[in-house]
């Protein structure tokens, strides 16, 4: 059974810009490498799980995309961090682009890409967490079964459906509290 820090991508390990897709514009946040390395020592498998609308919008292409992804991920490899496996979803209900347009179970805040992850790998649940900087991120998380979550907020937050969620500034400081529970 694999321990797996389930990644969101813009916001969580780079500079969320807003539909991200250029590698001049892919920067990596503060401590995202230490804590992605620091996974990886700990044994924790690394799976990235990112809602991509700019595709459905029209914004870049699939093969954009793509090419970003197989950069940063180089990238990471040539700084000694693996990581498993990238999901990511291109549909949006808002669409212009008929492939694309559709109400998808992969999109978050539903728990398609995690369900394909589980479906993929033997995944232990209770033993692996999710991180996100939205709360449609967590809401897919625990709808696929990931009790342990990390929302990435600066500020104050007082709504009560926070309160089964960790509230961390940076992926750095998740990765430690989930290393030491």
């Amino acid at each position: 059974m694999l321990k797996v820090a389930f990644l969101d991508r813009d916001g969580v390990i780079n500079i969320d810009y807003g539909h991200v897709y250029k590698k001049e514009n892919f920067i990596f946040i503060e401590d995202a490498i230490d804590a992605m390395m620091l996974l990886n020592a700990n044994e924790f498998k690394i799976i990235i799980v990112t809602n991509q609308a700019g595709i459905a919008k029209g914004l870049y292409s699939e093969d954009d995309y793509n090419k970003l992804t197989t950069w940063y991920l180089d990238f990471l490899k040539e700084k000694g961090i693996e990581v498993l496996d990238v999901f990511f979803c291109p549909y949006h209900i808002d669409s212009n682009i008929k492939k694309y347009k559709k109400d998808s179970l992969n999109r978050k805040p539903n728990p398609g890409m995690f369900l394909q992850a589980m479906k993929k790998y033997a995944i232990d649940k209770p033993n692996s967490f999710t991180v996100g900087d939205k709360i449609s991120d967590i809401e897919a998380s625990k709808k696929s079964g990931i009790k342990n979550n990390y929302l990435i907020k600066e500020g104050f937050i007082e709504d009560i459906a926070y309160q089964d969620i960790n509230i961390v500034s940076n992926l750095k400081e998740a990765v430690e509290c989930a290393l030491r529970k």
